[in-house]
């Protein structure tokens, strides 16, 4: 069963997210953001991950701690859900278009957190979500659960198409990385004998 749940509660949040890692896509997600839970839904759907999401912030002051913090939940959730890592694919990449958008991702689950982010903005906000979330996201996602990760927006004029290019492409990614290749049997995917970082 990989499936893992993980609480972190601070003076600024208050998350609490459940993943299992061989779900259907299935989501329940209320973080009090309502583009960010949209995106967390897209993480979900495509990546077939069952995704619980409940998270209260200090949105009375910004959206940033609640955002950041629900990445941080949910890639140590993601980490512990995969334990060793014993058998996964490990590497994956997608090219995701999105109408006049194309987003690239690539990762690896490594054991070792890095992340590339090469993707522009030319507005502050989409709707009431300022876009330099769409980082901050990713960067404690990619720190939490031990991933390297690297994104990329190759083109693209909206900018709820090039966040959600980004979003989607991460979880297509997921989805393929995480997946049991059956040749690896109980292996560990590293010539080193463990993804331990």
């Amino acid at each position: 069963m990989r499936q893992a749940r993980v609480k972190r509660e601070t003076r600024e949040t208050n998350i609490d997210v459940a993943v299992d890692l061989d779900g259907s896509g299935a989501a329940e997600i209320e973080t009090g953001v309502g583009f960010f839970d949209h995106m967390l839904d897209q993480i979900a759907r495509h990546a077939l991950f069952d995704l619980t999401v409940r998270a209260k912030g200090d949105l009375h002051i910004d959206m940033h701690h609640t955002v950041e913090d629900t990445g941080l939940a949910l890639g140590q959730a993601v980490r512990e859900a995969l334990g060793d890592k014993r058998g996964i694919t490990r590497y994956a990449d997608v090219h995701l278009p999105m109408d006049e958008t194309l987003t690239r991702v690539a990762l690896d689950f490594s054991g070792r957190p890095f992340l590339v982010f090469r993707t522009t903005f030319d507005r502050p906000k989409i709707g009431a979500f300022d876009t330099e979330l769409v980082r901050e996201f990713f960067q404690a996602f990619a720190m939490q659960a031990h991933v390297t990760l690297h994104v990329e927006t190759l083109y693209g004029d909206n900018n709820h198409h090039i966040a959600e290019s980004c979003f989607k492409g991460l979880a297509r990614a997921l989805r393929v990385a995480v997946a049991i290749d059956e040749r690896q049997a109980d292996r560990i995917p590293s010539t080193k004998g463990s993804l331990a970082g």
